[in-house]
């Protein structure tokens, strides 16, 4: 739509900031109001969020990456609460647990790669086209509406499909009105305070490494590498990864597989600083090192997942998790906010990591 890549910045922070301010309250609320129904109103939200999409009009834009926010707090925290409590009360083995999250990841990975060459299938129909005053269709506005109907579908799945569940195991539960219960507890056990920092450091670096990858790849005076073809690459590397968490786990603790996949992340996002100072900015060893991080992606999804499941009370579950995301943010913020470069970028990563690794 020709906005500046400060405005288009701003709309990123409009959306991490949401998260972050309602996160929280999100959270209560699903363990309050019931987890199905609050991954009915993330598909809702996110509906939304698709539709504001087709306007030319920034403040349109702002409130779709605002309802963006909210429903991607939904996302990270409302769904894996359902699964984890729904598991527990079918009385399930607990260790089947693991294999759950290994799939889940895994077949995330394989959608992602899918859902690209859709999104570029549906972009390439039509051209952006105006239909009235701001509203346009066709173009980049056409892979909205193909999330848009995965979203209605994922609604009406969840509707039929899908039996509620609380924090509490009752609607009519009380303690999840506020914060005070999940503060409480996270004072009360160090490990349910450690994982937030993990998660937090983790995922932060996850985050700066989305917005640098692209530039720490391309080299002056010469063509683009084919980014598409790379992303499936990454996709293909966290399929590798949750499907070697899912042979490590049965003789292996999942928190000590995360140690190693902290360490191991650490080093591959030190090695771009190294290949850049002493191979004179290898590109194929900057490749290699992130591939190498997409791996420990894919191992960390379902070793947290799991871990979170284990140590976290249920009666708040979706709560915390949302409260594990606002540090989370906020590192997003600073990033998106400050003009950093790559090198430093890079820089913070690798200690970011090492302090996972501590913790």
């Amino acid at each position: 739509y020709g906005f500046s890549k400060h405005d288009i910045a701003v709309l990123f922070v409009g959306g991490f900031g949401a998260s972050m301010l309602f996160g929280t309250f999100i959270g209560a609320a699903a363990d309050k109001l019931g987890r199905k129904r609050l991954c009915q109103v993330y598909c809702v939200l996110y509906l939304l969020s698709c539709v504001t999409k087709h306007a030319r009009d920034y403040w349109v834009l702002m409130l779709g990456r605002v309802l963006g926010g909210i429903a991607t707090s939904l996302l990270f925290s409302s769904f894996e609460s359902w699964m984890v409590c729904e598991h527990n009360a079918r009385g399930y083995d607990s260790a089947a647990l693991n294999d759950t999250f290994s799939l889940m990841y895994f077949g995330n990975s394989l959608c992602a790669i899918l859902a690209g060459m859709m999104a570029e299938a549906a972009a390439d129909i039509k051209g952006l086209t105006t239909f009235s005053g701001i509203w346009h269709y066709g173009g980049y506005c056409s892979p909205f509406d193909l999330s848009a109907t995965f979203l209605l579908l994922g609604f009406g799945l969840i509707c039929a499909l899908w039996s509620e569940n609380y924090g509490s195991g009752t609607e009519a539960s009380s303690g999840c009105s506020d914060l005070d219960r999940p503060v409480s507890q996270m004072k009360s056990d160090s490990s349910i305070l450690m994982i937030g920092g993990v998660i937090s450091l983790f995922e932060g670096s996850m985050y700066i490494f989305v917005f640098n990858w692209t530039p720490a790849l391309i080299t002056p005076n010469e063509a683009a590498p084919p980014f598409g073809l790379i992303f499936a690459a990454f996709m293909v590397a966290c399929m590798g990864g949750s499907s070697l968490f899912s042979i490590l786990s049965s003789s292996m603790p999942s928190e000590r597989i995360l140690t190693y996949v902290f360490l191991l992340a650490a080093i591959a996002l030190s090695l771009p600083l190294v290949s850049g100072a002493v191979l004179g900015s290898s590109t194929i060893a900057t490749l290699c090192a992130f591939l190498l991080f997409e791996a420990c992606v894919g191992m960390y999804w379902p070793a947290i997942g799991t871990v979170k499941s284990m140590i976290v009370p249920e009666e708040t579950r979706a709560t915390i998790y949302n409260i594990y995301r606002v540090p989370l943010n906020m590192i997003v913020l600073v990033v998106l906010l400050n003009h950093i470069s790559t090198l430093t970028a890079f820089t913070c990563c690798a200690v970011m990591l090492l302090l996972a690794f501590l913790l």
